[in-house]
């Protein structure tokens, strides 16, 4: 019987080839976009699982509130893992990562360097805690000493090929030598630890034991059966016994004094398999996303499918009346409607089989392209886990039976009777039109979240920063010149194209960030003071950025007592409580407290961080630092022929060290990258779903015709134009788009509102953007309905009218 049944959807589905195609397309969009978000999803969910103690691993966040600055970090003080595992024996073990930033590496006995980003200091607890597998080494006893090394597979391959590589030596930095001790194997794509190379904690040289420098990423493993939300209360323990007199000791307060005046010092963990996700911290290891696109693209894999599944629907009701005889016909031999829906049913299953088939391969072919846009490295080999086999087996049933519930109930529901003497009323059209509205409802509203959230990536691209960041080239690790900083700097700035340039530990662009506490002079009182930005530039750095200065002046050669002055922004200076800043006297923290600075100028404030944040206090002072060289170059002159000689003056000073640039917008534009790959993903699926959408509507359409087919034939033999046919045809599905668009509005709206709030500096939603949505989802429809209505329209009226 099953057989049968099979047999006869076969043959329906080769009879009617053009709809059949048309059909198993629609289904293979949808089936194919669910399948490409589920993949996404499952990647992301899948951050940091691999983990044998994923489930037991805790990283160590910190929220501070000081001096009207409130920071949240995902970094903590060096002490605080080694105490926690004396102090509370419900952690098991800890360990400690710290980034430095790239490093210059060469084999020792070669003089070619090589940059390398994925270089983290690590406890030797490293192989403990996480699931890094070494191929070669002891995972206890391979970062136990200083100025030891381990690499991971590709590293050691790249710098030694097949040759063993233990024992060998690497230079750092052109001044350090490392003895390699061990290979791991390459750490996982969904890892939030991006590392090819671990250096020995021990190597590094830094102040330590100190709980108020918080610079490490600190990890904790619980022991097994350990409450993680109660642990978490010991964190007061630990504020108080360890941070309150650190407190004392550095600004004369008690803890009491400091929480009183609304500051605070939080501890808080967040379970490792999170933190890819929810982690909302500064000074992550890397870029994380957000569990609200797992949210948003879960519903939007379901609605694509919903809507192929009822675009399934629609096509079928269109063929109704070439088979309601056929029904007519196995009712009156005695076919019950059970087994007419049964039949429908396997058709549909059929369908939804080759659909399947057809979404498979569009997803290989394409796996590229959405890897390209979605920054993965998805392969094909995800598609066959045992996760995805169980769900692509039971697709095509779950879809078929979807897809296939309203034809089968809607075709077995004929009777005989009225089918065979050509009285078949054809109804549900309320539910169609529903269906309609759903489809054209959710297409708006991608369409318009879609262009908010471009509309926002422009905003960002071409706001006033407060700085100049065009034609700004950023020499990278230009501490590699050593001695010779100064005078590349000064040879480059002589070049024809080149403005300015300027030597500075920090650019206003994502690096590293060094705060500092700064204090009106002789108030050394946590309720005076100001946790602000520090940063070391040179005399041309306000010029090369161009950064505006509202009062006072810039750093000049021409006043000695420069070297004790300072330069604040706006923010900082109104924090600080003076009315007129210049000349005022401050003691910074971080340095020597009885030394005084005296600032000099304020800047407008700028830009130096997200447009997510507000603006922070920041304080410039004037000190050598060759962390970063900058130069603004001449748009006028040849862009390219200019770093050519530039690179020449390096190869000149810098002999055998890499020669890495890039440009500062496009290093700003990399704190959006998120947003840039969401709005690709989004414009995809929203082109999808209108696609996918248009068919049912073609479907839906070709269905009104067949069953007003007489009144078409009528109309025109009365004298309707074919303008008039084709108004008539399409005036109901325009009104059901407004219908979608007045529903699509308000949550466009609500959802796209709420996205815009994670950034304290964004583009309105205005109106333009929904009337643009309406119109186009209106233009859609009337071109979609247009070829079924101008077919209709120029039909021959005695074919319509006759007699069957």
């Amino acid at each position: 019987m099953i057989r049968n049944y099979f047999k006869i959807a076969w043959r329906n589905l080769v009879k009617n080839i053009g709809f059949s195609a048309i059909n198993i397309l629609g289904l293979a969009l949808g089936i194919a976009c669910c399948l490409f978000i589920f993949l996404y999803i499952g990647d992301e969910l899948s951050f940091d699982s691999f983990h044998e103690k994923a489930d037991r691993v805790y990283r160590i966040n910190l929220d501070v509130k000081f001096g009207g600055t409130e920071q949240s970090v995902a970094t903590t003080s060096d002490p605080l893992g080694p105490t926690l595992k004396k102090d509370y024996p419900q952690v098991e073990n800890y360990v400690r990562l710290y980034s430095a930033g790239p490093f210059l590496v060469k084999k020792s006995g070669t003089i070619d360097n090589t940059r390398e980003e994925k270089v983290l200091f690590a406890d030797s607890t490293v192989f403990e805690v996480f699931t890094f597998p070494l191929e070669i080494g002891n995972p206890k006893l391979v970062l136990s000493e200083p100025n030891t090394i381990v690499l991971s597979r590709t590293s050691a391959t790249r710098y030694f090929g097949n040759q063993n590589p233990i024992g060998q030596i690497l230079k750092l930095d052109n001044n350090k030598d490392f003895k390699i001790t061990g290979v791991m194997k390459d750490i996982p794509e969904n890892s939030h630890i991006k590392a090819e190379f671990f250096i020995s904690m021990k190597s590094l040289n830094y102040n330590w034991n100190n709980f108020l420098a918080d610079n490490f990423h600190t990890y904790i493993l619980l022991h097994r059966g350990v409450n993680p939300n109660s642990f978490d209360a010991y964190f007061d323990q630990i504020v108080k016994k360890y941070i309150g007199p650190e407190l004392l000791k550095a600004i004369g307060s008690t803890l009491d004094d400091f929480k009183k005046s609304g500051s605070y010092f939080r501890y808080s963990m967040i379970p490792l398999t999170d933190i890819h996700l929810k982690s909302k911290q500064t000074l992550e290891l890397g870029v994380n996303s957000d569990i609200q696109y797992i949210y948003i693209f879960s519903i939007v894999a379901l609605v694509v499918l919903l809507i192929a599944c009822i675009n399934f629907m629609n096509l079928s009701t269109a063929q109704s009346s070439k088979r309601g005889k056929e029904v007519g016909i196995r009712k009156v031999l005695g076919s019950g409607r059970i087994q007419l829906m049964v039949q429908f049913f396997a058709e549909c299953v059929l369908l939804s089989f080759f659909a399947l088939i057809t979404a498979l391969i569009l997803v290989i072919i394409l796996l590229p392209f959405f890897n390209d846009i979605s920054n993965k490295s998805l392969i094909i080999n995800n598609l066959f886990s045992f996760k995805f086999l169980l769900f692509i087996t039971t697709l095509p049933i779950i879809v078929g039976l979807l897809a296939g519930s309203y034809p089968a109930i809607f075709l077995s529901s004929f009777e005989p009777i009225k089918v065979l003497k050509g009285r078949l009323n054809l109804k549900g059209g309320s539910l169609r039109n529903v269906l309609v509205i759903f489809q054209f409802a959710t297409s708006i509203v991608l369409i318009i979240g879609t262009v908010i959230i471009y509309r926002q990536i422009n905003f960002i691209q071409q706001k006033n920063l407060g700085f100049n960041k065009d034609q700004v080239l950023i020499i990278k690790d230009a501490y590699a010149l050593g001695k010779q900083a100064i005078p590349f700097k000064e040879e480059v700035v002589k070049l024809k194209g080149v403005q300015n340039g300027t030597l500075s530990g920090f650019l206003p662009t994502p690096s590293n960030r060094n705060n500092t506490i700064i204090f009106p002079e002789g108030q050394i009182d946590q309720n005076k003071g100001v946790n602000i930005g520090s940063w070391d530039i040179d005399y041309d750095y306000i010029e090369t950025m161009g950064i505006s200065i509202t009062n006072g002046r810039n750093f000049s050669k021409e006043f000695g007592t420069d070297s004790s002055g300072l330069i604040l922004n706006e923010t900082a200076a109104k924090l600080l409580g003076f009315s007129n800043p210049i000349n005022e006297g401050v003691n910074l923290f971080m340095d020597d407290k009885k030394k005084i600075y005296r600032i000099v100028g304020v800047v407008k404030d700028f830009h130096f961080e997200s447009l997510r944040n507000n603006i922070g206090a920041l304080c410039m002072r004037l000190k050598y630092n060759n962390g970063n060289i900058s130069f603004k170059l001449d748009a006028k002159n040849d862009i390219q022929s200019t770093i050519k000689q530039i690179e020449g003056k390096w190869a000149q000073m810098a002999p055998g060290q890499p020669f890495n640039y890039t440009f500062m917008d496009e290093s700003f534009n990399n704190i959006y990258k998120a947003e840039q790959r969401i709005g690709k993903i989004s414009l995809a699926f929203a082109f999808l779903t209108i696609f996918v959408a248009c068919m049912g509507l073609f479907g839906l359409v070709t269905f009104i015709a067949e069953q007003r087919i007489k009144e078409i034939g009528i109309r025109k033999v009365l004298g309707a134009s074919v303008v008039a046919i084709i108004s008539l045809l399409s005036q109901d599905f325009v009104k059901l788009v407004i219908v979608s668009f007045s529903i699509a509005s308000p949550i466009a709206y609500y959802t796209m509102n709420k996205w815009l709030q994670d950034f304290e500096f964004r583009a309105n939603i205005e109106w333009p953007i929904f009337a643009l949505a309406g119109l186009g989802a209106i233009l859609i429809c009337v071109l979609t309905v247009s070829y079924q209505a101008i077919k209709a329209a120029l039909m021959n009226p005695v074919k319509s009218l006759k007699t069957e």
